[in-house]
């Protein structure tokens, strides 16, 4: 059975249709819409002044250490403080058993009165003889005794007054007094122990918090950089007296109290290459504990015309190198190489390439080529994010 004419035709006609679009290679949509002007977010730099800062990883410690020891032996007859509290200065801390001590004392003073009662009748009988030594009714040699014997007294009494004193002193060491004020530790003793003169183990130890040491390293080579950029003129310093600090905690958060740079050490530690600077910080509320690792951030200069751009706006070539992008007064892009000195929060201070007066683009660089026509739409940084707090069931 042969098939019939119209079928034939239409099947012929499909196929060279089909023909004609293969070899002219296009879809049979026709070509696709051209794209566009691009839009991209811009910024005109301005220049700023900008605060230096660098963020440094450290430990608090004490301002005042002191460990409290006994000056004279004896059994301790009770503990005066609470562990872990505040003491003051002079305050009593442990009463060691004062009867020896009371006893030795009393003994020089009543040798004092002696030596004093004895030195009264050396002194009389001197003043007589000299009367009578110039009237030749004394020999010489009975005056010269006798001036000898005064001496002799004075001498003993002042014996006797030292006497005194030491033992004073011994006695008044028998109560343990705390030598600086801050908060105490625990006790290594307890009543009814014995302890002795300058033992090496200390009976307790007194820190004073407030004020309180934070104490950071420093590559000594960042410091050598920031000399030089101040001596290049591109940082000054800031206000006068010492910089100021400010403080991050473990948690993260901030320390409320600003503390102030007290002196960088002279010596670059040779197995590190790091050289040790120290902060004082107020501590009124004892928030801060000796040994807490912390981050403090200083103010190590000010920059009066620094020039900042968000670092979305910075990208690399294939080497690596930083590069932006600028509208020209054509409305066209322009590729600028530059070079960035330091972070500062979510900018980068640019040393060169940029200047002021320049519509930088930050958003919108993935159409982004040199001499490409835009369109321009101002930007601004988007605000930062909120933290939500996810509670227990």
């Amino acid at each position: 059975m042969r098939p019939s004419l119209t079928f034939v035709s239409t099947i012929a006609v499909a196929l060279a249709s089909a023909c004609v679009l293969v070899a002219c290679g296009k879809p049979p949509g026709g070509p696709p819409p051209a794209a566009g002007m691009p839009e991209v977010g811009v910024i005109t730099l301005q220049p700023q002044r900008l605060a230096i800062t660098t963020e440094l990883p450290g430990r608090t410690s004490a301002s005042l250490v002191a460990d409290v020891r006994p000056q004279v032996a004896g059994i301790v007859k009770a503990r005066k403080f609470r562990e872990g509290g505040d003491v003051k200065a002079g305050e009593t801390l442990y009463q060691i058993d004062p009867a020896t001590y009371q006893a030795q004392y009393d003994a020089n003073v009543a040798a004092l009165a002696k030596a004093r009662a004895s030195l009264t009748t050396t002194r009389l009988k001197a003043q007589r003889y000299k009367e009578l030594v110039a009237i030749k009714a004394v020999s010489q040699q009975d005056y010269d005794d006798a001036a000898a014997a005064l001496e002799q007294g004075e001498a003993d009494v002042a014996s006797a007054k030292a006497n005194v004193e030491t033992s004073r002193i011994n006695l008044a060491y028998a109560r343990i007094e705390a030598p600086i004020s801050g908060r105490i530790g625990k006790s290594s003793v307890t009543p009814g122990a014995l302890v002795t003169a300058n033992q090496s183990t200390a009976l307790a130890t007194i820190q004073q918090l407030d004020p309180i040491y934070v104490d950071v390293t420093q590559s000594s080579a960042a410091l050598l950089q920031l000399r030089q950029a101040m001596a290049r003129g591109d940082l000054q310093t800031g206000t006068a007296g010492a910089a100021r600090v400010r403080l991050l905690l473990e948690d993260g958060s901030s320390y409320p109290l600003e503390g102030k740079l007290e002196f960088s050490d002279v010596t670059v530690d040779t197995s590190t290459g790091a050289i040790t600077l120290r902060a004082l910080f107020p501590n009124p509320q004892g928030v801060l504990l000796p040994g807490m690792y912390v981050r403090a951030v200083l103010q190590q200069g000010v920059k009066s015309d620094a020039l900042t751009v968000p670092q979305q706006a910075v990208v690399r070539d294939g080497g690596g190198r930083p590069m932006v992008y600028v509208v020209d007064a054509q409305h066209k892009l322009q590729r600028r190489m530059i070079q960035t000195d330091r972070e500062a929060g979510d900018q980068w201070i640019v040393r060169s390439g940029l200047q002021a007066g320049d519509v930088l683009v930050v958003d919108g660089l993935q159409r982004a080529a040199p001499g490409v026509e835009v369109k321009t739409t101002p930007w601004t940084a988007p605000p930062p994010p909120t933290t939500t707090t996810a509670s227990a069931r």
